[in-house]
């Protein structure tokens, strides 16, 4: 159960990251694994760089150097942002530059309730798990009942059942059940049409108000999902794109010229053709080509109640000269005018 607490070594039935050369594995270790035939046989990972008998890695540390039959590797305990990296994908996942930023906007602390609607891999569910553990608990939906299926027996796998509670539903006609009405203080959906989610999202968020987040690749999406917060009651509607630019960090030398000579006024241009000497920088580089659009994040504040419900009246009564009138709706002032003198 390595997803589950810190360890110091690996023990049967863990899940590591082999890292070899940059690249990422994720590893059941099970000393015996079953073939195509359902015989028992020898756990035997197959890499770029040899076969590794994955018995020989009970009882090791983690982040040691492990033998394969052709090189070597280290052996890492997994994290979301790892395993995000490895895992079997079953849809296209939200990888950790927007994980990051769902889980800042979204405001979740230990202890939080948070509703997932759009489970897939299970990428983002394990960081939501992470932040929220050990009082917290994640209630994450999926229409598609196979991705249902294999996500609780990875969360089982894992050691994270505790935390998560998965079911096969589409939220977008039947809501995420009436025993979750008031009970979440986040709601993040990432679904096809997000807009038909928010009244489902204002029934589940707590009486005190609570956040809400949608992920959509698309511009009209996001317009309609900020239409349907504001008709909802929804303040403080921001949408972003986030996008990730890695500076390469190296050591440069950079040939320098002595120009002492430019200080005497009847000196002659003594520069050689070549470079005096040499001096060492540290620079940074920018990629030669960089990630490109991923999907909008649109994220809202719910208010409490009290003020939730609360509306200004129309003025009715005839205006006089001079006077501004300002209707407001839920709390948003929608249209001034000035009367005529």
């Amino acid at each position: 159960m390595s997803f589950r607490n810190y360890k110091e070594k690996i023990d049967e039935g863990d899940t590591v990251i082999l890292y070899l050369s940059n690249n990422l594995y994720a590893i059941e270790v099970s000393p015996e694994i079953k073939n195509k035939k359902g015989d028992m046989v020898e756990n035997v990972y197959q890499t770029p760089y040899g076969a590794l008998k994955v018995r020989n890695l009970i009882g090791v540390d983690y982040g040691s150097r492990v033998e394969l039959s052709k090189g070597w590797g280290h052996v890492l305990q997994p994290t979301p942002e790892l395993w995000s990296q490895t895992l079997p994908h079953r849809t296209q996942i939200i990888y950790t530059p927007d994980i990051s930023m769902i889980l800042l906007q979204l405001d979740l602390v230990p202890g939080s309730i948070v509703i997932e609607a759009g489970t897939g891999s299970g990428s983002l569910t394990h960081a939501l798990i992470r932040r929220v553990r050990p009082r917290g608990h994640v209630y994450t939906f999926d229409f598609h009942e196979h991705r249902v299926k294999i996500a609780s027996e990875e969360f089982q796998e894992h050691g994270l059942d505790d935390f998560v509670t998965i079911q096969h539903r589409d939220v977008l006609a039947e809501g995420f059940g009436t025993d979750l009405n008031g009970k979440a203080d986040a709601v993040f959906l990432d679904l096809p049409r997000p807009w038909d989610g928010v009244p489902h999202a204002v029934a589940a968020i707590k009486n005190h108000g609570g956040r809400f987040c949608s992920f959509s690749p698309c511009i009209e999406q996001v317009q309609r999902t900020c239409l349907a917060l504001k008709e909802h009651g929804f303040q403080d509607v921001t949408t972003m794109e986030v996008l990730q630019s890695e500076l390469k960090v190296t050591r440069r030398n950079i040939p320098v010229r002595d120009l002492s000579f430019l200080k005497h006024k009847s000196s002659e241009s003594p520069v050689e053709e070549k470079p005096n000497s040499e001096k060492a920088y540290v620079v940074a580089t920018w990629p030669t080509s960089t990630t490109g659009h991923t999907g909008y994040l649109t994220v809202a504040t719910l208010p409490p109640t009290f003020i939730r419900n609360k509306t200004t009246p129309t003025l009715k009564d005839p205006v006089k000269s001079g006077e501004v009138v300002m209707e407001v709706t839920n709390n948003e002032p929608m249209a001034i005018a000035a009367a005529a003198t």
